[in-house]
């Protein structure tokens, strides 16, 4: 049976690390750049138009106040009047038009407050640029000790968060293109991509999992090629080892996380799990204890799973049972596979393939009667057939469970309601 349960890619890394933004007073926030003024409208004829941009004292953008116009000259004038208003936009930049011709002083108006003011006289059918930078030299120069101490204490803490900024976002590079060289099957590359990644980052759980996907990737990849040609790929374990140290990383930085990801443990102990699974079949008889110590660690890695996920139990009891099922189908033992589909039918017993699979965990215990020529089946063997049927008596596997019936004499049982779904928690 192909797998096709099993996430390879990790389609759920991407985009999932979010830029941090500092804010200072409700207007600072952390940008490497500030974003060029909209264009202003054209003035109407007979009036004029203004707009620009508003940098604060450490160089970024003010994002909120207005930009009035008044021609009063007294800024000590605590009666001044402003015969327009423009308010200043997110990015710092405010524009407005339909202003009458005259001889005005733009100011800076924030929290009942002139911040800054600049001499601008309107021409009809001018449009008008004026900027308010307040790093100048001018500005600066006019400010008390105590406030050019905060600036540079402000200036400090901007250029240390937009060194963050840059890192994450050079982090959620890697993760994008390892996410798309995995699915364009270039594992290499996405290795790569992650190592880099987790080498900057070392304390990200996120980017472990996504190198856990990569060297995942990187394994079955080899394996399957392997197998169309006949032979097998000697590299493979150690791919599967690597994969496995990268999702243990994962889930320990996780569960150490001030916020930990609530969706990592499910999917990171889903793709433990395959790996055990994979693991197993590699060892051949010779190597029983390996083997018997990866299947062990594949069934705590679906419990863990699905213990973290529990409305989604059932797909990583399925998981589980396709990974014994594909090891039984290379090995002819079938142990442990009845019980993972016991579970995924504890979890929903409206799943046809849970039967099939306990059916095939259950068929080699089948014996012969102490007649010598009837078969005997175990315990809750026929039950798993009958049910299976019941529920997909045209799927892929009816015939065959059928056939199982048949070679037991037992009857196929058409009547069936299938029983309700569990309750989700």
């Amino acid at each position: 049976m192909k797998i096709d349960r099993m996430r390879i890619a990790g389609a759920l890394a991407a985009g999932l690390l979010g830029l941090v933004w500092l804010a200072q007073a409700g207007r600072l926030m952390a940008q490497a750049t500030a974003t060029a003024p909209a264009e202003a409208p054209a003035a109407a004829v007979g009036t004029a138009g203004i707009h620009g941009h508003v940098n604060d004292p450490t160089g970024l953008p003010v994002t909120s106040g207005e930009v009035r116009l008044t021609t009063d000259k007294n800024p000590n004038n605590v009666d001044r009047k402003f015969e327009y208003t423009f308010p200043i936009d997110a990015s710092g930049n405010y524009k407005g038009s339909g202003i009458k011709p005259g001889n005005y002083v733009a100011v800076v108006y924030q929290n009942n407050n002139t911040v800054d003011f600049m001499s601008a006289p309107m021409m009809a059918g001018e449009d008008k640029t004026v900027d308010f930078d307040m790093s100048r030299k001018a500005y600066i120069d006019k400010m008390s000790p105590a406030e050019r101490d905060q600036m540079e204490e402000l200036k400090k803490a901007n250029a240390a968060t937009m060194a963050k900024n840059a890192k994450i976002e050079t982090l959620n590079a890697l993760m994008k293109q390892a996410v798309a060289n995995m699915q364009a099957g270039d594992y290499a590359s996405a290795i790569k991509a992650m190592s880099d990644a987790t080498t900057a980052k070392p304390d990200e759980a996120i980017l472990w999992e996504t190198l856990g996907d990569a060297q995942m990737g990187d394994a079955v990849a080899a394996d399957t090629k392997a197998k169309a040609s006949h032979t097998t790929d000697a590299t493979v374990p150690d791919k599967l080892t690597a994969a496995e140290t990268s999702y243990q990383k994962a889930l320990t930085l996780n569960a150490a996380a001030a916020k930990p990801r609530p969706e990592l443990p499910a999917a990171a102990n889903n793709q433990l799990g395959a790996v055990y699974g994979r693991l197993a079949m590699t060892y051949e008889a010779a190597d029983k204890d390996k083997r018997s110590d990866a299947m062990k660690s594949m069934a705590a890695a679906y419990d863990a799973a699905a213990k973290a996920d529990a409305k989604g139990a059932v797909k990583y009891y399925l998981n589980e049972s396709v990974m014994l099922y594909n090891a039984s189908l290379k090995t002819g033992v079938a142990d442990g596979l009845a019980d993972a589909a016991d579970k995924a039918i504890a979890a929903d017993p409206t799943r046809a393939d849970a039967y099939f699979f306990k059916a095939e965990g259950l068929a080699p215990l089948i014996t012969m009667g102490p007649d010598g020529k009837t078969l005997v089946a175990p315990p809750g063997l026929v039950d798993a057939c009958n049910q299976y049927i019941k529920l997909a008596p045209a799927g892929v596997h009816a015939a065959d469970l059928k056939g199982i019936l048949a070679g037991l004499q037992e009857q196929v049982q058409t009547n069936y309601k299938a029983p309700p779904a569990p309750k989700r928690k």
